[in-house]
This record gives C-alpha cells, sequence and structure tokens, in this order.
C-alpha cells in the first residue's frame, strides 16, 4: 500500500507541472493588461511601462513561468498584483470558506442521493422510483445559478426564512480561529452563530449539492440493482432477516465501490464548481476569489487558485482509492 501511495505522489508530480503550464498558457491569452486595470484609463504609458517591469510582466512568457515555476518548488505561489498580500497568507479563508461549503454541500448530497437510491433500486418501478429518477433528472439538468437565484427568490424574498447572501451576520461576526465558521462557533461557545452559520449554508449548499445528488442517487440505484439480485442477497432475505440488515449491511458494502468513484469525483467537481454558487450567494470561497481575480487580471491569484484546486482534486481521487481496498479487502494494491 505504502508503495503504491509513494508511486501516485510521483504521478502527482507530472500533472501538477502541466496543470500549471496550461494555465499559465490560458491566463496570458486572456485580453486585457494588468497594468491597465489596477491604474486607470488615464494612465499614461510611462506608468504602465514601469508597473509592467516592477511587476515582471515585461519579461519574455517563459521567463515569467520558470519564475512562477521556481517560486512553487520553494512554496512561494507569489503576491496578488491587486492587494501587494503573499497569496499562501491571503487564500487560506477563502479555501476554508469554499472547503466548509463543499463539506457542508456533500454531505447533503451523500445522505439523500444514497438513500433516495437504495429505496428506487429497492422497490424498482414503484411511484417512489419513478418520481425519485424524474427528480434526480432534473436536478442534473438544472443549472446551478437558476437553482440559486430561485432559491433566494423563494426562501429568502418571498418567504424570509433564510439569508440570500454572505457566510454570517455582519452585524456580528464570527471571531475565525480556523476560518472554518461552525467549528469556531463551537470553539467558543457560541451556538447562536452556530445556528446562524448552518442558515447561511443551506441554500449555497442545497443548490451546490443538487447535481451530484442526482449522479449520486442514480449510481446508487443502478449499483444497487445489481447486486440485490445476488445469490447472497436472496438467501439473507430467505432467512427473514429485516430489510435494513440486507440493505445496509450485506447489499450496500458490495455495491458501494461505483458509488465511492462518483462520490469522489463529485467531491473534486465541487471545488472547481462553487464558483457560481460562490458568485450568485457572495460567498467568501476560493472561487470568488479567483473570480474577482480575473477582473482584474491577477495572474498570480488565478495561478495559485486553479493549481490547488487541481492538487486538492487529484489527493481527493487517491483518497477514493486507498478506501477502495479498506471497504472491500479483495483490492489489493501492489
Amino acid at each position: 500500500m505504502l508503495h503504491y501511495i509513494g508511486k501516485r505522489l510521483l504521478q502527482l508530480i507530472p500533472v501538477l507541472f502541466g496543470m500549471s503550464f496550461i494555465v499559465f498558457l490560458m491566463i496570458r491569452a486572456i485580453p486585457g493588461d494588468p497594468a491597465q486595470v489596477i491604474l486607470g484609463q488615464q494612465a499614461t504609458v510611462e506608468a504602465k511601462a514601469a508597473l509592467r517591469a516592477s511587476l515582471g510582466l515585461d519579461n519574455p512568457w517563459y521567463v515569467q513561468y520558470f519564475d512562477y515555476l521556481g517560486g512553487i518548488l520553494t512554496g512561494d505561489l507569489g503576491d496578488s498584483i491587486r492587494t501587494k498580500v503573499p497569496i499562501t497568507e491571503e487564500i487560506y479563508p477563502y479555501l476554508a470558506a469554499t472547503a466548509e461549503l463543499a463539506i457542508f454541500a456533500m454531505i447533503i448530497a451523500i445522505v439523500i442521493g444514497v438513500n433516495a437510491g437504495i429505496i428506487s433500486a429497492w422497490f424498482q418501478n414503484s411511484w417512489f422510483d419513478y418520481m425519485a429518477m424524474v427528480i434526480a433528472l432534473i436536478g442534473v439538468s438544472v443549472p446551478i445559478f437558476w437553482l440559486g437565484l430561485m432559491g433566494q427568490w423563494a426562501f429568502g424574498t418571498e418567504l424570509g426564512w433564510l439569508p440570500i447572501s454572505g457566510r454570517g451576520d455582519v452585524r456580528d461576526p464570527v471571531t475565525s480561529i480556523t476560518h472554518f465558521y461552525l467549528i469556531d462557533t463551537l470553539i467558543q461557545g457560541r451556538f447562536d452563530q452556530f445556528i446562524t452559520t448552518i442558515r447561511h449554508l443551506i441554500l449555497p449548499g442545497v443548490a451546490l449539492a443538487t447535481i451530484p445528488m442526482a449522479i449520486i442517487a442514480r449510481m446508487t440505484r443502478s449499483s444497487m440493482l445489481e447486486v440485490m439480485r445476488s445469490d447472497y442477497v436472496r438467501t439473507a432475505r430467505a432467512k427473514g432477516q429485516k430489510m435494513f440488515i440486507v440493505v445496509y449491511k450485506h447489499a450496500l458494502k458490495n455495491a458501494i465501490i461505483p458509488v465511492l468513484t462518483v462520490i469522489g469525483l463529485q467531491s473534486g467537481m465541487l471545488l472547481g464548481g462553487a464558483i457560481l454558487t460562490e458568485t450568485i450567494f457572495s460567498w467568501p470561497g476560493v472561487g470568488r476569489y479567483v473570480y474577482d481575480a480575473i477582473g482584474f487580471r491577477d495572474y498570480p491569484v488565478i495561478q495559485s487558485g486553479v493549481l490547488i484546486i487541481a492538487f486538492l482534486f487529484v489527493m481527493i481521487n487517491l483518497v477514493v482509492d486507498i478506501l477502495y481496498s479498506a471497504i472491500d479487502p479483495r483490492i489489493k494494491y501492489k
């Protein structure tokens, strides 16, 4: 197992190098001049040239890339062009906000998606099965931004049940310790702020969870249908074991591998797909951070944000591969 993990980590190096190079070239293909964005339309040619020189943007592209690559190898992601703050210091609170939202959304997707898939498979061709699969199809098809806007209008504006933007109450801000508000509020014993944070998470979390929830439900149903036709499931049912035991102890354990693959892929997708959700709900996450950086042509922030998301995506898939052998002892890595 350790040999396999080491091999996968070594394979991660060329992937990240390739990703950094592609992102570097794509960013420079975006129309616009960072110096002009920073200084404004009325800036003189001399002022813009001086700013480009100070930022190293007047160097050839390959020189800029190798300078950036050298910084990555030493743990230095550079400074933000807009704020002049080191990105390694600036990005963590945004990354924590995105992780909190993504974890919350994934919990919703897994709990509802897996159980809906199980019930649909057990009661195949029933009204619940048809209804669940139609809802899953709609969940995959509906754009996140439209669902988010409708949620804001219905539950925020019309009913007034939930806040429509932000991460917490601006009148009573959370004192950041870990930058994970749910953890910070519990550490400080502020249960009122904990509930407020949960309320702010619901709308963006549900909007972000819709697509993975639908995909997980369909995959769980398909996998469970195959397993439930197996001899050992029929034997367990013939022995008179309760439905809950048959499904969750025998069938689900053998059907979970493909579902776990989907969960891993969707977890990684949530980190990148949160940009739309964070923009709609004014969520201060890394997606919104990168989105704002694109408008300012803040090249170091864009490069670093995409690279970190790519790294987390690959690491999530590595963790999923390791979990395979923990769930099914027959799977061995050499």
